[in-house]
């Protein structure tokens, strides 16, 4: 698309300028997630100075222990296994009561379903519950690929793909609002995507050759830590660098406004406008125009567009725990090794500081001066380990990750069955805003995946999906036979009860005759999600292709 030469020039320089200021005004937001990678990762002797930059800390003596005891990173690698549990399965609800209401609610549920696959939708939310339990939040961008999808024909001598839906996980890194006192992407007026892209890339994608820069981006290394007493380790350091043959490109999504009532959708590389024009995605209820992100924050701040995370909470603890337990060492170092005082002159102190007190060895002083003694050591204190039983609580109590969670064991002094589920129920408690908030994400992902397909399949498309009877089916559709406003989370809240429990209750069920037709027989279908439910998905397919009096249909 061709523009007018100084509107672009002066677009270009618009958005830039944008893109600085906002980035300047969230720097140290960007310091404190790179203090968080670096804590979960184990590079814990860093901190954050007041310019909001991340600086190394160095030793103060050269025998000064400086180990890593990381308890951060196991409380986020617990809190991700619970909150991965969180599979909400979405369903469309029926705009009425008449039949053809039923019938779109029900192609939209299967279409839904069968994109969710397709994409892979369990697993892009887990990896954004993992960088939202780092650095706070992460966004979901969900956009139409006119590229994917199956060929469909060929136009001047490129082939032509009939288009398919596209999530991606975007880290906090490279999101950019207008105000960081906004609480949700629709509180926003514009939000800038910058992201360094290959210079290959942006020339296939958008047809324009750019020059390649040297990118600032956030970037990993290897980080020596020295453990003390000469023992040393390398972690991984995670900081901003330079990424060679790449440039930042610069999206900017500005709502609908009483001047633009499209809203408009601008792309900047380098000093090249790559493109303009009005949001290219009806994302917002009835068809309407909106900003394709979604947020997803693991603790919600009040009056703050970026989430908070269990790491910031968990630095001053994980802090004081790394001193307490090498200072502790350390003393324990000088009882084992032992201190020798020394008359000035009277032993080769050389010798002596190169190979200590060797068993066997012979120490020649000098004849009429003061034998070489070790000193009293003392012993260990005991406010160390009162002080480290402290802060092993603290981290109990910060992260709501319990004892039995912790060490995978139950507390000695309890046996009641009773105050274990209490237990268990209370860790479920302090997980379930965060697991809300991802359902909730889902929800919203679900919504806009479905108006996408209304939007662009504006010609016939065969889909495969599940029918009845765990029965693959393929349907053909079109974007006005879907309707994508009433989603719903169909699956219960996956902490409300374990999985055991909810397998004794649908046995129970069973039982009393619940799953049984007006006849009284178990159909095939019924039959089959039974199982499914149980957790013999294998059974359940075999059973699907079976009659309902059972007999195998060869």
């Amino acid at each position: 698309m061709k523009y007018d030469k100084d509107f672009a020039e002066d677009l270009v320089a618009e958005v830039k300028e944008d893109y600085l200021l906002r980035r300047e005004g969230r720097r140290h937001f960007e310091a404190q997630w790179q203090l968080n990678s670096n804590f979960l990762s184990g590079n814990q002797y860093c901190a954050v100075s007041l310019a909001g930059n991340l600086e190394d800390r160095g030793k103060d003596y050269y025998w000064q222990e400086r180990e890593v005891f990381n308890h951060i990173a196991f409380i986020v690698e617990t809190r991700l296994a619970k909150l991965n549990r969180v599979r909400p399965v979405m369903a469309v609800r029926a705009a009425g009561s008449e039949e053809s209401d039923a019938k779109t609610a029900k192609l939209s549920t299967k279409i839904l379903r069968s994109a969710s696959d397709r994409l892979n939708l369990q697993e892009l939310m887990q990896k954004g519950a993992q960088w939202s339990e780092t650095v706070g939040s992460v966004f979901y961008k969900v956009s139409w690929d006119k590229s994917a999808g199956k060929k469909v024909g060929i136009l001047e001598g490129s082939p032509v793909h009939e288009g398919e839906v596209r999530v991606d996980v975007c880290p906090s890194y490279e999101i950019f609002p207008d105000s960081l006192s906004y609480q949700d992407v629709s509180d926003c007026q514009s939000i800038i995507h910058a992201k360094a892209v290959a210079v290959d890339d942006i020339f296939r994608i958008y047809g324009a050759m750019v020059d390649a820069e040297d990118v600032d981006t956030v970037s990993l290394a290897s980080a020596g830590v020295s453990g003390g007493m000469g023992m040393t380790g390398a972690v991984i350091k995670h900081g901003r660098g330079k990424t060679g043959g790449h440039t930042m490109v610069i999206e900017r999504y500005s709502a609908p406004s009483a001047n633009h009532p499209d809203g408009e959708f601008a792309v900047v590389a380098g000093n090249k406008l790559l493109h303009y024009g009005p949001l290219p995605f009806r994302l917002g209820e009835d068809g309407s125009y909106a900003l394709p992100f979604i947020k997803q924050d693991s603790l919600s701040v009040a009056g703050c567009f970026f989430g908070a995370s269990i790491v910031e909470r968990a630095i001053p603890v994980q802090r004081a725990y790394n001193a307490v337990k090498n200072r502790k060492h350390e003393f324990l170092n000088r009882i084992a090794m032992g201190v020798l005082a020394v008359e000035d002159g009277s032993v080769d102190t050389e010798n002596l500081e190169t190979e200590g007190l060797s068993p066997g060895k012979i120490l020649v002083y000098r004849q009429g001066s003061t034998p070489p003694a070790l000193l009293d050591p003392g012993s260990v204190p005991a406010e160390f380990a009162d002080e480290e039983d402290k802060l092993l609580n603290e981290f109990v109590l910060i992260s709501g990750i319990s004892e039995i969670m912790r060490s995978s064991a139950l507390p000695g002094n309890l046996s009641s069955g009773a105050a274990i589920r209490l237990l268990t129920e209370q860790d479920d408690t302090r997980l379930s805003a965060t697991a809300e908030r991802i359902r909730m994400a889902g929800k919203k992902l679900a919504q806009f995946i479905l108006r996408l397909y209304k939007q662009f399949a504006s010609q016939p498309r065969l889909s495969r999906v599940a029918g009845d009877g765990g029965r693959v089916e393929l349907l053909s559709f079109i974007g006005s036979d879907l309707c994508g406003d009433d989603v719903v989370i169909e699956s219960e809240n996956e902490f409300e009860g374990g999985a055991q429990s909810r397998r004794l209750m649908l046995l129970e069920l069973f039982k009393v005759g619940l799953f049984e037709g007006e006849n009284g027989v178990l159909s095939a279908g019924t039959r089959a999600k039974l199982l499914e439910a149980l957790g013999f998905g294998t059974l359940a397919e075999e059973v699907s292709v079976c009659g309902e009096g059972g007999q195998r249909n060869e």
